[in-house]
């Protein structure tokens, strides 16, 4: 360390940052370029290749745009809002409001395809003007009653401070970064051009301290070495408040997402309605209905032979007789598949217990419940476990299967096990896909763990809504 006690040399502050500045950042953007590339890159860690990765110097160039578009957003907001303000004492107040708050959700879509670029930011698009009749009176209307248009504009106000702050600390770390890891490149510089002996850490009217040994530059490189490693990081942190004001401010509201939840949800119950309607009508169709049609026929032949051959005819009434029983069968499969009594009358243990039975292989039901709940949700948490056990019984090949039903806060959890060959997917549009947007449709959740081989674990969690409740 050089200590320089000539008088009149002053602070030597702008030689010896001046310099430094320019040349590290000009050999920073070159090196990014040159770096680790390939299967090397993915050998290092992800601390030493973070510098020279696309998406640090994307985020960094995010920043960077930031402050521009910033201040941007910033005047034509203030500007729009005051003067529109100001003029709210005449009729000229309200148009240049609207027009100021339109101009905002553009640049919010702007803004929302840079953080989708730049960022890998996916946001969707706000929900759009609803205008119950046409015009310019009621666009104006619908623009200053949008929540998204406020968003907006507050996403102007407050984003330009921000962008100063993170451009300010983005470009000095970089800066400095790249000059103290570069110095032992360029630090000749000085006493070539500036007539002094390196990097300035300290001057006052008596004395000067210059970095220009050996030992001093190797630490000034470590440090930057530092610098330059954190910084992709830092920059990562501040466009992580970035991805947050896009998304909670330009994309859609929590409201109008749950809105379109609900009306894709009230879609699929009443497609499935549909669905159901037309197969118990197909079942009645081909079921039930054409026996009855059989049977009305085989008692005419019957009573049309009575006098003529009784034993035939007797023969004919037994054999319609069967026909009764078949018909009266299906009759009840169908009614219990519409709703059965016996959860009707009994619960959901008495009524899984019933459908266990059916089933191919052994089935533990174990049902902890308190209380029942509302029918709805148990008569989906019926059906729920129905459907999984003709799968079992269809496809799982397997020799045990378990059913567990049990009440945790809010919810209500279902569980159906089985040790068979696995492999079940939810997706696809297979029958598990179907019963997944069934317990969507009330808010209910199915989560499938079925690798290959076994063992198959289902379980759906449905909303609690208690039958005293609703009494």
């Amino acid at each position: 360390m050089a200590t320089d006690y000539e008088y009149g040399q002053g602070h030597g502050s702008g030689p010896g940052s001046g310099p430094g500045s320019e040349h590290g950042s000009g050999y920073g953007t070159g090196f990014g370029y040159s770096g680790p590339t390939g299967e090397r890159r993915h050998r290092l860690p992800a601390g030493l290749r973070a510098p020279f990765e696309a998406r640090s110097w994307r985020e960094f160039g995010y920043v960077l745009l930031s402050l521009p578009i910033g201040i941007l957003l910033f005047v034509y907001a203030i500007t729009m809002v005051s003067l529109g303000a100001g003029l709210l004492v005449t009729f000229l107040g309200i148009p240049v409001l609207a027009a100021g708050l339109a101009g905002c959700r553009g640049f919010g879509a702007l803004e929302r395809a840079r953080a989708r670029g730049m960022l890998g930011l996916e946001v969707a698009d706000p929900e759009p003007l609803r205008m119950k009749k046409s015009g310019v009176m009621a666009w104006m209307g619908a623009v200053l009653k949008s929540g998204t248009s406020w968003r907006t504009l507050l996403y102007a106000v407050l984003q330009f401070p921000w962008s100063v702050f993170s451009f300010v600390v983005a470009v000095n770390f970089w800066a400095y970064g790249w000059a103290l890891l570069t110095y032992p490149l360029w630090f000749w510089v000085f006493p070539a051009y500036v007539g002094q002996g390196g990097l300035q850490l300290y001057g006052d009217a008596h004395h000067s301290v210059y970095l220009d040994n050996p030992f001093e530059i190797t630490v000034t490189a470590l440090v930057g070495l530092l610098f330059t490693l954190a910084t992709p990081w830092i920059v990562r942190a501040l466009t992580t408040v970035d991805r947050l004001m896009v998304h909670g401010l330009l994309g859609p509201s929590r409201l109008s997402a749950r809105v379109v939840e609900l009306e894709s949800d009230r879609g699929v119950v009443v497609d499935t309605a549909a669905a159901d309607l037309r197969r118990i009508e197909r079942d009645l169709h081909d079921g039930a209905q054409a026996r009855l049609v059989a049977l009305a026929m085989d008692l005419g032949l019957a009573k049309e032979k009575l006098t003529e051959d009784p034993q035939a005819a007797a023969r004919m009434v037994d054999e319609a007789h069967g026909e009764v029983k078949t018909a009266l069968q299906e009759l009840r499969d169908l009614a219990r598949g519409i709703h059965p009594a016996v959860l009707t009358d009994r619960g959901l243990d008495a009524a899984l217990s019933a459908v266990a039975s059916r089933c191919i292989v052994p089935v533990q039901v174990e049902v902890d419940l308190a209380e029942r709940p509302a029918p709805a949700i148990e008569g989906i948490a019926y059906f729920t476990v129905s459907e999984l056990l003709q799968n079992v019984s269809k496809h799982a090949r397997a020799t045990w299967a378990a059913v567990d039903v049990w009440r945790v806060e809010d919810r209500l959890m279902v569980q159906v096990m089985d040790n068979g060959v696995g492999g079940a997917d939810a997706s696809g549009g297979s029958g598990l896909g179907g019963l997944a947007e069934r317990l969507d449709a009330v808010d209910g959740i199915l989560v499938v763990d079925s690798p290959a081989g076994g063992p198959t674990r289902v379980t759906a969690e449905l909303p609690w809504r208690s039958e005293r409740a609703l009494g």
